[in-house]
């Protein structure tokens, strides 16, 4: 009897442990900083279509330095943010405000002319 009760215990870890969020870690890693707003890209390393959504993505912040950040996070690296922010497909991205509230999301490539008008839209990018 007291096997039993001990094996339903490590089966309630093992599914807490699957379940949880993950370290505080990774969730303080997906905060903005101090008045930058964020946009969260969420990938695969060998994945061809999210290579090119980086493309567009990096590109952008090139022509608007200083004014947003980029992080990327990768699905075999960052599982715990994925369920977090509940992405379904890659490329993704979740873009946050400077407080770190997600404020909108993108399933795909962005053009970079759509990019910069959602941005602009969002007021992450002034001219």
């Amino acid at each position: 009897m007291h096997l039993g009760r001990l094996s339903v215990l490590m089966l309630l870890l093992l599914g807490w442990m699957w379940l949880s969020p993950g370290p505080p870690v990774l969730a303080q890693a997906t905060m903005a900083p101090a008045g930058l707003p964020k946009i969260l890209e969420f990938d695969r390393k060998f994945c061809p279509i999210c290579k090119a959504s980086e493309r567009v993505i990096l590109a952008v912040k090139d022509g608007y330095p200083g004014q947003f950040e980029v992080e990327k996070l990768y699905i075999d690296e960052a599982d715990a943010v994925f369920r977090r922010y509940k992405v379904a497909i890659v490329p993704t991205q979740v873009f946050l405000n400077a407080a770190g509230q997600e404020v909108a999301r993108h399933e795909g490539v962005y053009k970079k002319a759509a990019l910069i008008q959602k941005l602009r839209e969002l007021k992450f990018i002034r001219d």
